[in-house]
């Protein structure tokens, strides 16, 4: 098993190197592999949503690839296959699914949310259940994960099911301007070399692996991970019990891929990628940062150290929006609990920041913040 995990970060390491900057949108599509469980890419056109997607496909070998944009007119045939001709003329509906989804190993379905009624119902059965239902026929799929992308978030709540059953969202941006020379020339050398040394992994190699994951004893961080789902909630972040259930899987993945048998604080970081607006991603970054910084384990997954030292500039910015926030007026129950949440953030972001003069002066403005929020309490 030891090794499934090492060919495992091989191939994800394979598609960072390949994709500058993109490293926690791998690390995250590595998750839901090994979880089980489907992931959502948002972003604006460009940022190489389908192009991750493709190149970690390739590196799965003996399994069916299958891709699709979907448009408002996309048809059940273009899915799921159309009705075999020969069992029709014997009076039988049976779908000739060769090539189509109900056989991929892994599922890229782009502009997802141009999903019109004709395939929502079997799509949602798809992507909760992994099943196929048509008519009477039922077929259970070999799909390892699916992949969701779109450049817009649901309006139409008939969608909302949808992006439901997408448990990890991803926000997938342009890359930082200081990386742009980077991605130039791997985007090049992408376009002009023929890869012959892609690692490769079997999809029954991620299927044990897979079945590992439920092994991994979650108990060290179940009261912090109980007590994290009930405060989210109170901020207004809606985690249902199915989702909360299900989110287990994705820390208990992010201990595997690190070559633990037991979950650590720092595998809450999985939490961050949940939201359901854009305005929750910055609320989540807070309060799971919070959380996840009080763990020093060696063996923490390399998405969790990412915020370990940070900028005084920016945390100092970051105050000064809360101070302006709170003096901005009539402030709604949850919202003080937000601007609360995101400044015992900083305050612990604080105690990370080397230079002392420059942590002296951010303490001093986080207590007067503090002040002002125990005087209007």
């Amino acid at each position: 098993m030891i090794q499934n995990i090492t060919k495992l970060n091989t191939v994800l390491n394979y598609v960072k190197d390949t994709f500058v900057g993109k490293n926690d949108v791998v690390d995250l599509l590595g998750i839901c592999l090994l979880a089980k469980e489907n992931a959502f890419l948002y972003g604006p056109p460009g940022t190489a949503k389908s192009a991750i997607v493709r190149t970690l496909s390739k590196t799965v070998k003996d399994g069916r690839n299958f891709e699709y944009l979907l448009t408002r007119f996309t048809e059940p045939n273009e899915i799921f296959g159309p009705f075999d001709i020969r069992k029709l003329k014997e009076g039988e509906l049976l779908t000739n699914t060769e090539g189509m989804m109900p056989e991929a190993s892994l599922v890229f379905l782009d502009e997802i949310f141009n999903a019109n009624s004709a395939i929502l119902n079997s799509l949602l059965t798809a992507l909760n259940e992994k099943i196929f239902k048509r008519g009477k026929e039922t077929k259970h799929l070999p799909a390892l994960m699916f992949v969701g992308a779109s450049n817009v978030l649901p309006e139409d709540e008939s969608l909302n099911a949808l992006f439901d059953r997408f448990l990890v969202r991803i926000n997938v941006d342009y890359v930082n301007p200081e990386l742009l020379q980077q991605v130039l020339l791997a985007g090049r050398k992408l376009e002009t070399e023929t890869e012959t040394n892609i690692p490769e992994i079997h999809a029954e190699e991620i299927r044990e692996l897979q079945n590992l994951c439920k092994t991994i004893d979650l108990r060290p961080i179940y009261e912090v991970y109980l007590n994290t789902i009930i405060s989210l909630r109170n901020t207004g972040i809606t985690i249902s019990d199915r989702r909360a259930v299900k989110l287990q899987n994705l820390i208990a993945a992010s201990a595997l891929i690190c070559g633990r048998n037991e979950a650590v604080l720092s595998d809450l970081w999985v939490l961050k990628h949940i939201w359901d607006t854009e305005e929750q991603i910055e609320i989540l970054e807070g309060i799971i940062n919070r959380t996840i910084e009080k763990d020093d384990n060696p063996k923490s997954h390399p998405q969790a150290m990412q915020n370990k030292t940070p900028n005084p500039e920016e945390v100092m910015k970051d105050i000064k929006i809360l101070v302006e926030k709170w003096n901005s007026g009539i402030l709604s129950f949850e919202e003080q609990n937000v601007i609360k949440d995101k400044l015992r953030y900083l305050q612990t972001r604080c105690d990370w920041i080397r230079n002392p003069e420059q942590k002296q002066y951010i303490q001093q403005e986080i207590e007067s913040l503090w002040q002002k929020i125990l005087q209007t309490v």
